[in-house]
């Protein structure tokens, strides 16, 4: 059974190169476990290398690209299928609606806007799909400490912060996430 996991990651590829490398690895992955990609549509950093990972190892992927930057030319045109939105709040819904289960990996400030959106919808139960960590090299182990803090200071329940997967390890996100009950089938809106 094919699903679709959506993925959050940076537009550059960052200082490292094992970001590269366990993006990479991300996408072999994904590509295994019959898992199609939706990403933010764009052809730079992270993002392009995913997308292209995929697709070149026979997957699918689905991009989501606001207007202003596909008209910068950062789309990824190449892709089995790219949806242009008017704005980037439209861009997060239309991915989301697509989705199956979330991944957030290394990126900037735009990867936490969206890490932290769907990770306050599935508190909320707008969303029924398990989010993931892909927590390459210890990137996000300060963001880690920092979620366990609210929950110490009172600020955000134990079991929401326990929704949360978090892992170095593609394999590892991939089968957490597939095991995931990943609510309502018959609520899936969209296929890649």
């Amino acid at each position: 059974m094919e699903r679709n996991i959506c993925v959050f990651c940076g537009s550059s590829t960052g200082n490292r190169s094992d970001y590269i490398g366990a993006t990479q690895k991300l996408a072999k992955v994904m590509v295994e476990h019959r898992c199609n990609l939706v990403y933010g549509g764009g052809s730079i950093g992270l993002m392009g290398i995913l997308a292209d990972q995929v697709l070149q190892l026979g997957g699918k992927v689905l991009g989501v690209i606001p207007k202003f930057l596909d008209d910068r030319e950062v789309g990824h045109h190449g892709l089995t299928r790219l949806i242009v939105t008017e704005s980037m709040h439209e861009r997060k819904q239309e991915m989301a609606s697509h989705a199956e289960g979330f991944i957030a990996m290394p990126g900037g400030i735009g990867t936490l806007e969206e890490l932290f959106e769907i990770f306050t919808w599935i508190q909320l139960k707008l969303v029924k799909h398990s989010l993931a960590l892909y927590n390459v090299g210890g990137y996000f182990d300060l963001l880690i400490g920092f979620l366990d803090k609210m929950v110490t200071e009172g600020f955000l329940k134990a079991e929401t912060r326990n929704l949360l997967i978090v892992s170095d390890d593609a394999e590892e996100i991939i089968k957490a996430l597939s095991s995931s009950p990943f609510g309502d089938r018959e609520s899936w809106k969209k296929k890649v």
